[in-house]
């Protein structure tokens, strides 16, 4: 498997994955970061907010965006530079996320591009937008 290099990679270029989160991955990422906000971990509690339940963590889900750049495109080699995010919807333990991301900008004087990120859930629904900066590997 080997990553695109700038010159590889065209405007409009796509890749994804996709999981289906459990709840097995949302104890295993509070233990990881440490965040055992009541909203991801407790039922009772998260009953109590506007979501009326739990949901996952955000940035959970933002990893499958890592993953797709990291391992489709631009692919083994990448080094990501930064990342815009806007959570638009829950996501909760059960719902399949697509990570999707779609070139829209390239720099190839300072090897850099720019993607579009995305997660979508199962019914197609954006839970997840922003923009990711990255450096493709070189030659």
């Amino acid at each position: 498997m080997t990553g695109k290099t700038i010159a590889e990679m065209k405007l409009g270029d796509k890749a994804s994955t996709q999981k289906t989160i459990s709840e097995t991955d949302v104890y295993l990422f509070a233990g990881i970061t440490g965040d055992f906000n009541p909203v991801h971990i407790n039922q009772v509690e998260a009953e109590k907010t506007m979501f009326k339940g739990r949901i996952v963590h955000g940035i959970l889900c933002t990893g499958l965006l890592s993953a797709v750049m990291a391992m489709s495109l631009p692919g083994p080699g990448t080094i990501y530079l930064g990342q815009e995010l806007k959570f638009v919807a829950p996501v909760r333990i059960g719902d399949t996320i697509k990570a999707e991301v779609e070139v829209v900008e390239l720099l190839p004087e300072k090897n850099i591009a720019k993607l579009k990120t995305t997660c979508f859930n199962q019914d197609g629904k954006a839970v997840i937008t922003g923009m990711a900066t990255v450096m493709p590997k070189k030659q």
